[in-house]
């Protein structure tokens, strides 16, 4: 087990997501008393005396102001919020490019909503044309993101988060 890797959901005291955190960071909060365990993981670390829940999710016992968090705009995040998919054939993986879907000379301006991932031959086929004028359909609009970045790039949520994501995830 990575204890470094980012595995606990963290909330405030008000219960809003504020991110991830280390397994190691989130069991010395609980053992603190800066945070309390929400949820279990199911899994425990062993020490010569003692066994020790992983926590899933922890709540902070101060309050942690949630700041507005505005996603910066870029090549990276583009893909992220896309999932490393194509947008107009749904191919997956690490060699795509971000298409403006009203291409710069026609005016489009580089904003979430008119940037998403695409695959080069996607990318080619569309040229300076907007996706109706080429004959292609997106796979679904852009918009901006509202969830943290970090769930797009998992594989699954776990179940006992699902409660304090469903707003961020609609």
């Amino acid at each position: 087990m990575d204890l470094d890797a980012p595995k606990v959901l963290v909330l405030n005291a008000a219960y809003e997501v504020l991110g991830l955190a280390s397994i190691k960071r989130s069991v010395l909060l609980v053992l603190s008393g800066g945070a309390e365990m929400v949820s279990e993981s199911g899994r425990h670390l062993h020490t010569p005396s003692t066994r020790i829940p992983v926590p899933s999710v922890i709540r902070l016992k101060r309050m942690v102001r949630r700041g507005v968090s505005r996603v910066p705009l870029n090549r990276r995040n583009v893909l992220r919020r896309d999932r490393y998919t194509c947008q107009y054939c749904g191919r997956q993986g690490s060699d795509l490019t971000v298409d403006h879907v009203v291409p710069k000379s026609r005016g489009g301006q580089r904003t979430w909503e008119n940037l998403v991932a695409a695959c080069r031959s996607c990318n080619l086929k569309k040229g300076d044309r907007t996706p109706e004028e080429a004959g292609m359909r997106l796979l679904k609009p852009p918009r901006a993101p509202k969830a943290p970045l970090f769930l797009a790039e998992m594989r699954e949520i776990p179940e006992d988060w699902r409660p304090y994501l469903e707003a961020l995830l609609k």
